[in-house]
């Protein structure tokens, strides 16, 4: 678990603001980050949550990676009848308890 500076305290933090953030936390929160939607203070604590954790670093680097990489694909039609079968199976999914 990491503390921000100057945020030793748990209770320090402003009501319903976050005053540490975990590492199992990371993966959580890492697409509202990327994407710019988490609020500043949570923003503020992963970056430097991040910034002094070698393997967080690490899973945010291969993270991005697998977003540019997804980016470079094309899309490609799916056949007819697996289409049909794949539908035919997700719809037994919703009816199902």
């Amino acid at each position: 678990m990491v503390v921000m500076p100057g945020s030793e305290d748990p209770a320090e933090a402003p009501a319903g603001q976050p005053s540490e953030i975990e590492c199992r936390q990371i993966a959580e929160l890492l697409a509202d980050y990327l994407e710019g939607t988490l609020p500043r203070r949570t923003a503020e604590l992963l970056e430097w949550h991040i910034d002094g954790c070698a393997p967080c670093i690490a899973f945010v680097n291969t993270y991005r990676g697998t977003i540019r990489a997804t980016h470079t694909l094309h899309a490609t039609e799916i056949p007819p009848e697996l289409k049909k079968r794949l539908l035919t199976f997700l719809r037994a999914q919703r009816k199902s308890p």
